[in-house]
Formats: C-alpha cells, structure tokens, sequence
C-alpha cells in the first residue's frame, strides 16, 4: 500500500514577508554602490520615464534570491514583466522612484509584495539610503521591526505627498484639469510635495510622516507593498480604474490613500471624477499582466 501523500503547506504571511525583507537588503549594497556615480539612463514612456541598467540588475538579484526562497514562485517585475502564473507571485518594483536614483536625490526604494492566489499577504518597501525598512502582513504593520499606526491630520494640517503631475498625468487628464487639481492641493492642505516614489509615499504615510497620497495611471509594483504596509498600519486606500472604484489595491490604475481617522472625502471624489474621463491606454506597461 503507498503511503498517503504529503499534503501541500502553504507558506505563512510572516514567512513571505521574512523572504520579502531579506531580498530587499541582499540587493540593498549593489543598489548603494550605484548610487550618486556616473550612470547612463534610457528612456521608456517619455523622456520623463527612465530606467537604469541598476533596475535591470537589482531585479534579477531579487528574482533569484525569492524563487530560490519559494522554489515554484513566480515574479512580476516592472522591468521584466511577468516571469509565468503559479499561486505564489512577487510583484516587485527594484527601484522605486528611478528617476531621483539617478540624479542622486535620496527618495527612492525597493518594493517588494506577496501575491498569493490574487490577494497580497506581506511585503516590504526599503529605503536603503536611510536605512527604513516598512513591512507588513497578516499581524500587522512595522518599521525597523517597531509595530506602526497611521493617523492622518484634517485638511488645512495635512501634508500630501504625491508624484503628480508628471508629463502622462498631463496628457490623460488635460492640462486644465491637471493644472486646477494641483491648484486645489496647494490650497486645501498645508503642504504639497512631488516627491517621485508612490511605494515610498504609501509608506511614509504608514509610518505618520505624512497624510496622504495619491497618483494616476499606476501599475501593481507602484502600489502592492506600500498599500498593505498602510492599511495594516491603520489607513486606507481608495483605488479606481476608469472612475469604478477597484479592489484589491494592486489592481487599481488611480488611487488617494490616507492615514486612518480622517476620509479626505473632497480629494478622493475628485480623484474618481478625474479617473472616469481616462480611457486606458491599449499598451499602457503592465496591465496585462494583472
């Protein structure tokens, strides 16, 4: 009589998020090293849309080190699309905020989330410069491996945090509407900050350094581990895609995000208001892949 078959044991939150951690820091000297030399960049999207030959790299250094952590595992990746479909699926951005890495500006990251059968369960957003490391799974939220609360200040106190308006958020939304939205930012809050990393925004709101953030036309690596990381922390994330309101958070293309306590009502119904006059792009990167 054969045995009875080992039954199949899938892998704890806080195991995936453990794995996530530690791809983080195993790419974190190469990605230091790159930093501030000399370092040509191309081009993607637009002349404001660049890659480096480090994203490339890190990406295939976090690829291999998760897939050899959860042989069978499969990866999303920005630079490299998606690596196949399996239950287990890493959706990672290697460098989260490319364009300030290769100008030297110190607001960059690597994101890194656990998809298991389409929901996300763990992940991790590290800012090597400063050496902050956001996580978050099933039993919460933490930095540096402190637990996190996120509470967000009312309007006129609050501080936003947002990569808008880039040259596509002008060319999906109108200059206008564009224009009159970052306007009403200036006005409705206290401060207002372009920053250029949406992982490390979430993430900075997670920790109470911020109180909100918001973007358009994202993808699932933007968004995925800095999403939890809020939420888990006590915030909230509104997503949309063509103004419906989208859920889970990965799979939505515009998005506000806030500290918990306060709803931030006036920005997210413009925000749903905007992302219904978006038609998306038929080759927008990524979108397939979801």
């Amino acid at each position: 009589m054969s045995s009875p078959a080992t039954p199949t044991v899938s892998p704890t939150p806080a195991a995936l998020r453990a794995a996530a951690e530690s791809a983080c820091r195993t790419v974190a000297p190469q990605l230091l090293q790159a930093f501030r030399s000399d370092m040509a960049i191309t081009t993607k999207r637009d002349a404001h849309d660049v890659v480096t030959v480090h994203d490339r790299a890190a990406e295939e250094t976090i690829t291999t080190a998760l897939t050899r952590a959860f042989p069978g595992s499969v990866v999303l990746g920005e630079e490299g699309g998606s690596t196949g479909d399996a239950p287990l699926r890493w959706i990672v951005d290697p460098i989260d905020g490319t364009a300030n890495f290769a100008r030297g500006l110190a607001y960059w990251c690597v994101s890194i989330a656990a998809e298991v059968d389409g929901v996300v369960v763990a992940g991790a957003v590290y800012d090597p410069v400063a050496d902050h490391l956001f996580a978050a799974d099933d039993t919460g939220a933490t930095l540096d491996g402190a637990p996190i609360r996120s509470v967000s200040l009312p309007e006129d106190a609050a501080t936003v945090l947002t990569s808008f308006p880039v040259q596509q958020d002008l060319e999906l939304l109108g200059e206008e509407a564009a224009l009159t939205l970052v306007r009403d930012l200036t006005l409705r809050y206290r401060h207002h900050h372009s920053t250029g990393s949406g992982a490390l925004n979430l993430a900075h709101v997670a920790a109470g350094w911020s109180d909100v953030t918001m973007g358009f036309a994202t993808h699932p690596w933007d968004v995925a581990a800095g999403a939890l990381v809020l939420e888990r922390a006590g915030g909230w994330f509104r997503g949309f895609t063509s103004g419906v309101a989208t859920d889970p958070a990965h799979r939505a293309e515009d998005y506000v995000a806030a500290g918990g306590g306060v709803d931030h009502r006036a920005l997210v119904e413009r925000v749903q208001q905007l992302s219904s006059t978006i038609t998306p792009p038929l080759d927008r990167q990524g979108r397939s892949a979801v």
